[in-house]
């Protein structure tokens, strides 16, 4: 196993033009699944643990079951805390081990956001950690909103460059267009919002709501300045639908190592997709020997 910085993952990425696909694991099963696809595609990877899982588990429970998981592989692997809302989280997650840490402050007014961003950003950097910090409003899918509200939304150029300036962050997630969950209609990215932000700032930026957008824009977004992509909804559709055929054909077995290990396969292959779409297969050697990031 090798344990990397978010910071020297993103790096490595913008270096060599890919993104890092950021999947959430939710169990050991999903974690394993994650690990399978990166191993056989031999692509960096980061594991996302959300505030769902920790509320449910615990942070150190969860941090040990994936620990020892990720113990069987040798692929570049980041532990990454996302959307973290309350500091002493952050705290926590730092000394028990983890790579990568977000505050998402996105909901606070902007000098409260930078205040705690830049004292999480002041960790991460005496540590060696990668820090990424949140600036717009990244909404669900339920969401009703215009169209005019919805481009009132989107991240400006001088927001992320004032609050790049003032925390330091390492990478920036930013509002271009996606939400959280299901997208009932195909999503259209602000794309040369994006490439105007990167431009302006020179720092990586971090595709929220990664589940559902189409291809196209996906890779144009990476070309744009998106070196971190985060997948989650999509991951557990996959689960949940494997798991939901294993029990359509065996109504009578009861195995909960079948039953999972079927949703842990489907999840795999959406995983590998994801990894090829964001161009990180075949990168886990050149980022682990890569002494310059």
């Amino acid at each position: 196993m090798s344990y990397v910085s978010g910071k020297k993952m993103i790096a490595h990425a913008v270096k060599h033009g890919y993104a890092v696909g950021a999947f959430s694991a939710h169990n050991l099963e999903t974690a394993q699944a994650i690990l399978d696809a990166a191993q056989e595609t031999q692509s960096p990877v980061m594991i996302q643990i959300g505030q769902r899982v920790i509320n449910t588990h615990g942070i150190e429970t969860v941090k040990r079951v994936f620990d020892a998981a990720i113990a069987n592989y040798n692929i570049p692997v980041c532990i990454h805390l996302d959307h973290c809302h309350k500091y002493p989280q952050i705290v926590k997650a730092v000394s028990i081990g983890f790579d990568s840490v977000m505050f998402d402050g996105s909901q606070l007014d902007d000098q409260e956001n930078i205040r705690i961003t830049r004292q999480v950003v002041e960790i991460g950097h005496a540590l060696g950690l990668g820090v990424e910090g949140e600036i717009g409003k990244i909404g669900g899918t339920e969401d009703d909103l215009s169209v005019d509200e919805k481009d009132a939304l989107i991240t400006t150029v001088a927001e992320a460059k004032s609050f790049v300036d003032a925390t330091g962050v390492d990478y920036l997630a930013v509002s271009c267009g996606t939400a959280h969950g299901v997208y009932t209609q195909a999503p259209k990215l602000a794309l040369e919002r994006l490439a105007d932000i990167k431009e302006a700032t020179g720092t990586p930026l971090v595709l929220h709501g990664g589940s559902g957008i189409p291809d196209d824009q996906v890779k144009a977004a990476i070309k744009a300045g998106i070196a971190k992509v985060n997948v989650d909804t999509e991951l557990r559709q996959a689960f949940i639908g494997g798991v939901g055929e294993f029990m359509s054909k065996n109504p009578e077995d009861f195995t909960l190592a079948f039953l999972m290990n079927t949703g842990k396969t489907r999840m795999k292959e959406t995983v590998i997709e994801k990894i090829k779409l964001f161009g990180s297969e075949n990168q886990a050697a050149s980022l682990l020997s890569d002494a310059e990031i």
